[in-house]
């Protein structure tokens, strides 16, 4: 009887792990090269934006001094061999694999920015890293296998079908309403707002860094994709969507705290990023209704972590704010400021002075 169980058990372990083919394993082992790499980086550029808005025009209002500034330009190589590994990783594995993995760049993130950068990290904001590991964990573990393709052909075709075709146009032009309408409004005070642009443009820019991806590897295999526009199309679109995301992720990274930045960032950037490939790879059609809301289930689980992250952050400077600040102000006008002299949350202190009077 009990090597009947034994037996069944060792069973319902293989169908699980059946699933984890070697292509997967590659992607996997990738993915979490590129979280360590671009995790460190969000930190080093944060010191390399704070050095050069001491000496000239923050990037949070507009300037752009940061590019002569030798530290930032270490973070961004390191944050460029992150997204090598992670662009190697989409040509192996599905991106609702893949793109969850970030989480372990949010941990990363929120440690060194405790450490380096002297930024507040709550006890819970440890829980909420956990429970990004464990979600992480959960989908891994149910990912559905990679969508065999032959030619980047195939891949243009699942671009231009109408569902796609339909969230394309929706995130292109909400993209434009935020940047023309909404961020020179609420920028320095709303992070949703940076934030919203670089995680909608790069759910856009993952999909055709995939087919980037699925084309150089059919090319080395001996199947020339190169031949074909749709690659050189699909390369156009990764540049100018990785511009606009540089751009707005720097604004986002001067004007906020880096622990929140990075949850936030993910979040959102991974949810888009996983409705896209859902509707242009139709990831799943290959899975069961287990599978599948077993993967919800961790996602969920991870946002539970994210979100405590930014509430324990919250919740620290309102704290200590109530015992600080006039009682006649909101409490989230006048936050702490950091060795530069600006607010963490990005109000400059002239304004937060100016909000006193």
């Amino acid at each position: 009887m009990a090597s009947e169980v034994v037996g069944s058990t060792s069973q319902s372990w293989k169908d699980v792990y059946k699933g984890m083919s070697s292509d997967n394993i590659k992607g996997l082992v990738l993915a979490l090269s590129s979280s360590i790499f671009i995790g460190a980086s969000f930190i080093v550029k944060k010191k390399g934006l704070k050095k050069a808005g001491a000496s000239g025009v923050r990037a949070g209002v507009g300037g752009y001094s940061y590019l002569f500034e030798p530290l930032w330009w270490v973070g961004m190589i390191t944050m460029i061999v992150g997204e090598v590994a992670n662009f190697a990783a989409y040509a192996f594995a599905p991106a609702i694999l893949v793109t969850p993995l970030g989480a372990l760049s949010i941990i990363i993130s929120a440690v060194l920015a405790r450490i380096i950068l002297r930024e507040k990290l709550h006890t819970f904001g440890i829980l909420g890293c956990a429970l990004c590991v464990v979600g992480s964990i959960t989908i891994v573990l149910h990912a559905p296998q990679e969508r065999e393709i032959e030619s980047v052909t195939e891949v243009w075709d699942l671009a231009t079908e109408p569902a796609f075709l339909f969230y394309a146009a929706l995130v292109v032009t909400t993209s434009l309403v935020l940047i023309f309408h909404y961020l020179p409004q609420y920028g320095q005070t709303h992070i949703m707002f940076y934030i919203g642009v670089c995680s909608l443009v790069g759910s856009l820019s993952v999909m055709s860094v995939k087919a980037i991806g699925i084309a150089l590897k059919l090319t080395l295999s001996g199947m020339n994709q190169l031949i074909y526009p749709q690659t050189w199309a699909f390369t156009l679109i990764v540049i100018v969507c990785i511009l606009t995301q540089m751009n707005y992720l720097n604004k986002a990274l001067d004007t906020f705290n880096t622990a929140v930045v990075s949850p936030i960032y993910y979040v959102m950037f991974t949810s888009l990023t996983i409705l896209a490939s859902v509707i242009m790879f139709k990831d799943w059609d290959r899975q069961n209704p287990t599978q599948i809301v077993t993967e919800m289930c961790g996602f969920v689980t991870i946002l539970s972590g994210t979100f405590l992250l930014h509430k324990t952050k919250d919740m620290v400077d309102g704290m200590r704010c109530s015992f600080s600040c006039p009682p006649m102000l909101p409490v989230r006008l006048p936050k702490h400021t950091d060795e530069d002299g600006f607010g963490q949350e990005g109000i400059p202190l002239k304004r937060q002075e100016s909000l006193r009077s």
